[in-house]
């Protein structure tokens, strides 16, 4: 029962239409995102803000998740622990690499890895959990 990129990028659309990531793919265990980047994302000291890498990470999550169970829109962020580990360029797009690690009933756990793109290094690291409406087939 898992959803297309397509199917996916056309429901961010309808109820997520503030969101500026980018699916860039999707499969049954993992998702890619982009988020453009300019003035509105960066923070004093000329770095993303904070909230961006979460928002992308977040959203990489749902978007995995969706990949793998089918787009089920009450499913929900329980945790979500992020880990900044250097700068990213003010001037090149976010890049977020989702993996789902374990896909229980109810429980949904993945890690996400931020980078800036064209560069090696990650930008930070975020593990997140998600609830699952019961019920959802």
């Amino acid at each position: 029962m898992s959803a297309t990129k397509e199917e996916i990028t056309a429901f961010l659309a309808l109820e997520f239409p503030q969101t500026k990531c980018i699916v860039e793919a999707v499969d049954d265990n993992s998702s890619i995102l982009s988020h453009d980047i300019g003035r509105d994302e960066l923070r004093p000291g000329g770095t993303v803000s904070g909230p961006v890498l979460m928002s992308i990470a977040d959203v990489a999550l749902y978007v995995a998740i969706f990949g793998k169970i089918g787009i089920v829109p009450l499913t929900v962020t329980t945790s979500l622990t992020i880990n900044f580990l250097r700068k990213p360029s003010a001037d090149a797009r976010i890049i977020a690499k989702c993996t789902l690690l374990k896909v229980g009933r109810t429980l949904i756990v993945g890690e996400v890895s931020l980078y800036s793109e064209g560069f090696g290094d990650l930008v930070a690291h975020v593990v997140g959990t998600y609830s699952v409406p019961p019920n959802h087939d």
